[in-house]
C-alpha cells in the first residue's frame, strides 16, 4: 500500500508473538481497538529501538465475530475453519497504526470495517481455497478482499485500506504532518 501510495520505506519485522499479547489484551477485557493499537505500538516500540531516529510505522488488524477474535490461520485446514466459521455471518475489522521515533509513540490511530461474508456453497469454498493456496495463510481471515477473496462478500461497509490491513490515509495525513510526504 505504502509503496503504491508513492512512500519510500525499508520493511523490517518486529519478530513479536502476538499470540500471547492478544490473550493478555482480550484476558484484561481489551477491546479489538485498542488491542489493534496496543499490538502496533509494540511492533513499532520494538523496530524503533533498531533504527534510532528513525520514523517507524507499526500496524495490526484484528478480525471480531460475535466476540470471537481471529488470528492468521496456521494451515489451510485452519483457513478453511476460518471461512466455515464467517460463512454467511458479519464480522468487524479493527486496523491500528501508529508512529513511533526513538521509543516514543508520536501517533495513533484505528479504523473499523465491517464486513459481510456471503453463504456460499462448500464446493465453492474448495475451489476458492484451492486457488488462492497458501496466501491466505497470511490474513487474518483467511482471505484478500483486493483478489479472489473479493467474492465471498456480499457487502464492506468502511475503507477499502482498512480490509487491507491499515488505515491508509489516515496515515498518510500524518506523514505529512512529520515532514515525510511533502504537502
Amino acid at each position: 500500500m505504502l509503496r503504491g501510495a508513492g512512500v519510500a520505506f525499508v520493511t523490517d519485522s518486529a519478530d513479536v508473538d502476538e499470540a500471547p499479547v492478544r490473550d493478555a489484551l482480550r484476558d484484561d477485557d481489551a477491546d479489538t481497538r485498542a488491542a489493534a493499537i496496543a499490538l502496533a505500538e509494540l511492533k513499532a516500540i520494538r523496530v524503533a529501538a533498531r533504527h534510532p531516529g528513525a520514523l517507524v510505522i507499526g500496524a495490526d488488524q484484528i478480525l471480531d465475530c460475535d466476540g470471537v477474535w481471529f488470528d492468521k490461520p496456521t494451515d489451510m485446514t485452519q483457513a478453511r475453519a476460518h471461512l466455515l466459521a464467517l460463512r454467511g455471518r458479519d464480522h468487524r475489522q479493527f486496523s491500528g497504526v501508529c508512529l513511533v521515533r526513538d521509543g516514543v509513540t508520536l501517533w495513533t490511530h484505528a479504523d473499523l470495517a465491517v464486513l459481510t461474508m456471503r453463504s456460499f456453497s462448500d464446493n465453492f469454498l474448495d475451489a476458492h481455497l484451492a486457488a488462492t493456496g497458501d496466501a491466505v495463510l497470511s490474513c487474518v481471515g483467511a482471505y484478500q478482499l483486493e483478489g479472489l477473496g473479493a467474492q465471498l462478500f456480499s457487502a464492506v461497509e468502511g475503507d477499502y485500506f482498512t480490509v487491507l490491513g491499515m488505515p491508509l490515509l489516515p496515515l498518510l495525513d500524518a506523514l505529512r504532518g512529520h515532514g515525510v510526504i511533502v504537502e
